[in-house]
């Protein structure tokens, strides 16, 4: 089953009277609970078709169906709450709450997105912090806790919803290689447990040698593709 499906799919960018090619008429699918990666050299479109695939940004061309659901007709308020409910997100700076507690990064998009009730929120954080190998340090801050230990978190607050789909850019970036081989193992295991898909963005040759699909984008242009759930454009 198909997750994502592409079809020519495009961006264009305007800058002044310059247009900006940003995606050129790609083709791909991902298939449910893939561990999939888009690589390629910086400005070679990766985190532009991260954003399209999150319903951060629209299409400007063809197609491109996440979930069963057409994102180019949704607006910016439907946009919102599909991705708050079905999509989490894993970032190389980690982007946790610096004035909430580890345990209240997790609950955070269980209050403001699902509007869960208190007992529901606290089982199913429980349940990610175990997951994570986060259990004994919810109490703690961001600023307390190492890197590899904010990326866990990461992780945890991206599944919190039941996120059928995980974007991750560039999630190794900022970890030493010890740490960043544990964090992909982690990924992979919740991968199994939950039946959650993974795409990735990166340079990280970790990554891609764990990834069951490898896209290779260049100048907006899928030049290669790798792995059976892979389409050629």
């Amino acid at each position: 089953m198909s997750i994502v499906l592409a079809t020519n799919l495009s961006k264009t960018y305007r800058a002044g009277e310059v247009e900006v090619h940003a995606i050129r008429g790609i083709d791909f699918s991902i298939e449910a609970a893939s561990f999939v990666a888009f690589v390629g050299p910086s400005g070679s479109g990766k985190s532009t078709l991260l954003n399209m695939i999150g319903c951060l940004d629209h299409p400007t061309g063809g197609t491109l169906t996440v979930l069963g659901t057409d994102v180019a007709k949704l607006n910016r308020r439907t946009a919102a709450d599909f991705r708050g409910k079905n999509i989490g997100f894993v970032f190389q700076d980690f982007n946790l709450i610096p004035v909430l507690t580890v345990y209240e990064n997790i609950e955070y998009p269980l209050i403001m997105v699902q509007d869960w009730p208190e007992a529901k929120r606290r089982k199913q954080v429980k349940r990610l912090l175990e997951a994570v190998g986060m259990s004994g340090q919810e109490h703690k801050r961001p600023d307390q806790i190492s890197g590899g230990q904010k990326q866990r978190v990461a992780v945890a607050r991206a599944l919190a919803t039941d996120a059928q789909l995980v974007l991750a850019d560039e999630p190794t970036a900022n970890l030493d290689h010890d740490t960043a081989y544990r964090i992909i193992e982690m990924m992979k295991k919740m991968r199994d447990e939950f039946g959650t898909t993974f795409v990735f963005s990166t340079h990280d040759p970790k990554i891609m040698g764990e990834a069951e699909v490898i896209f290779t984008l260049e100048d907006g242009k899928l030049h290669q593709a790798a792995g059976k759930a892979a389409i050629h454009a």
